[in-house]
């Protein structure tokens, strides 16, 4: 179960979670997926690749996912929280779910919507539950430790009450999955998840259509895609490149964000090599860039967006936040700044431009490692889990 499945589709978790169940039903697994939507009523479909999805409407009191992002009012925001922090009513219905399907196992994915009362909905039944952990939502009410342009070292009094519920109940989950060790290790350095077994497993990343794009000349073009908004770093990419001084760059920025903020950033920054896309495919944003920037100054768990940058040939430039460093060196080239020094971020990006023939040749650094990103790897290392904690369940 995750809080969305596509076609809606807010962050990487989405994608990740999709993929992941195809793989489980190309592999003869029976794969039900739980999620939220914007509807009056429950639905079922019944998909091609095989997967059953049940959409549930969203027990709260507005709808946090739309394509706009909505400014919402302190009030608001505390009282949609306070509900998220143990909603009996969604989980209620994600059990009945479980009477009806009868799984050997749950796999909780981005709760937030359902709420982590689904663990003891679960638990309640002896069904084992395995957990993955994609964000912060079960220890951070912003889903992010981050807060005031800075990450959070320890959690705020707003975080601490409002996840006192799933603390105590994390140890209900019987194997915890996380998609870096950084992410591992933050949950439990708070406390949660104790004496719960875990590992790492990577998300699957299928291998991106390849059309043979010609080598380009000219200046070196930048690449920045994902949401606009400070904690992904687009304001230190900004400033970087106020601070070269070589005139032969492009920089396309494709995601969208607040509209005012972005507006603001456009009448702050109006230097026309900066090129404001919007909503893009990724496919194509990628078959358009040299080098990709990955500038995130939250502790982004794992971006997806390294690991598509090297499958589409493209080396990256990325800050040493979370768990990006884990995997910094999947490209041929690569280079990793401190997440907030735009001076580093704009020395990094000079060396590109000096060295752009070499910069321009795509290629793995560690195949080993993209490996690891297969669907064939994942989907193996997932049903290994799974029978884990089915045997786990089995003998308590």
């Amino acid at each position: 179960m995750n809080a969305l499945y596509p076609p809606h589709r807010i962050g990487g978790a989405e994608k990740s979670v999709s993929l992941l169940a195809e793989g489980l039903a190309r592999a003869g697994d029976r794969v039900s997926v739980a999620t939220l939507d914007d509807i009056a009523a429950p639905t079922i479909e019944r998909l091609a690749t095989g997967v059953e999805v049940h959409r549930f409407p969203l027990d709260n009191i507005y709808w946090p996912y739309g394509k706009v992002v909505i400014e919402r009012s302190p009030v608001e925001s505390l009282r949609w929280h306070l509900r998220n922090s143990w909603n009996r009513r969604a989980a209620r219905r994600v059990g009945a779910l479980m009477d009806q399907v009868r799984p050997d196992v749950i796999h909780c994915n981005v709760l937030t919507g359902f709420s982590n009362a689904v663990w003891s909905e679960a638990s309640r039944r002896d069904i084992p539950i395995v957990q993955t952990l994609r964000d912060y939502a079960v220890v951070c009410v912003r889903t992010s430790l981050f807060q005031h342009n800075t990450t959070c070292t320890k959690r705020c009094a707003e975080c601490r009450l409002l996840t006192f519920p799933s603390k105590r109940a994390s140890r209900q989950v019987t194997e915890l999955v996380s998609i870096s060790h950084f992410v591992d290790a933050k949950h439990r350095e708070f406390g949660f998840f104790e004496g719960v077994p875990g590992r790492r497993i990577f998300n699957i990343i299928p291998d991106p259509p390849r059309d043979g794009a010609p080598t380009r000349v000219g200046p070196l073009i930048f690449g920045y895609i994902g949401r606009v908004e400070p904690e992904k770093g687009i304001e230190v990419v900004l400033d970087a490149c106020t601070r070269l001084e070589r005139p032969d760059w492009r920089l396309r920025v494709a995601g969208v964000g607040l509209l005012s903020y972005v507006e603001g950033l456009q009448r702050r920054y109006p230097d026309p090599r900066i090129e404001w896309l919007g909503f893009a495919d990724s496919a194509a944003f990628y078959e358009s860039i040299d080098v990709a920037l990955i500038s995130s100054i939250w502790p982004e768990p794992l971006t997806r967006t390294l690991i598509e940058a090297t499958k589409f040939g493209r080396n990256v430039i990325a800050a040493d936040s979370g768990g990006i460093p884990e995997i910094a060196d999947l490209p041929r080239r690569s280079a990793v700044y401190p997440a907030q020094d735009s001076a580093a971020l704009a020395a990094a990006m000079t060396t590109a431009i000096d060295e752009r023939d070499d910069w321009r040749q795509g290629g793995v650094g560690r195949p080993d490692l993209l490996a690891a990103f297969s669907e064939e790897a994942v989907v193996a290392a997932y049903r290994d889990v799974f029978a884990d904690a089915i045997a786990a369940k089995a003998a308590t």
